[in-house]
């Protein structure tokens, strides 16, 4: 797998494509172009896969849980101990206390430069450290 977030997220979508460009099944017309005879009918197939509801749902579900993990990820990247030490200079245990409890949105991150994270990374820290004087 490739370290890098974007070949990381391009191989997620090209290994789980099935379940990204997963669409409601519905009915639809076949033009009868099978050689199996001439005139319209309807694609087999499809009106099965209609009254599969479980497959259906378990497929959505694992699209919106692979969304989800994408999202995380994109967190991750933009969010990590690296510039969160580089700000903070939390260590350990403390760094990852703070980095779960100030974890930022997906939106956030989505939105954000690379300066809106290191202000909200500071704005942050300071509430950390009043927290921790508060309640040590």
């Amino acid at each position: 797998m490739p370290k890098d977030y974007r070949n990381d997220s391009i191989q997620n979508r090209k290994d789980y494509e099935k379940y990204f460009n997963y669409k409601k099944p519905g009915l639809k017309i076949t033009d009868g172009s099978s050689g199996l005879g001439m005139g319209a009918g309807l694609d087999l197939d499809q009106l099965i896969e209609v009254f599969e509801y479980r497959k259906k749902r378990e497929a959505v579900a694992f699209q919106h849980r692979l969304v989800e993990d994408e999202h995380e990820k994109f967190i991750d990247h933009r969010f990590n101990p690296s510039i969160v030490l580089k700000i903070t200079h939390l260590q350990g245990d403390a760094l990852d206390s703070f980095m779960v409890r100030y974890r930022p949105s997906y939106s956030f991150c989505e939105h954000a430069t690379d300066y809106d994270l290191f202000d909200y990374i500071k704005l942050a820290f300071r509430e950390y450290q009043k927290d921790r004087k508060d309640n040590p």
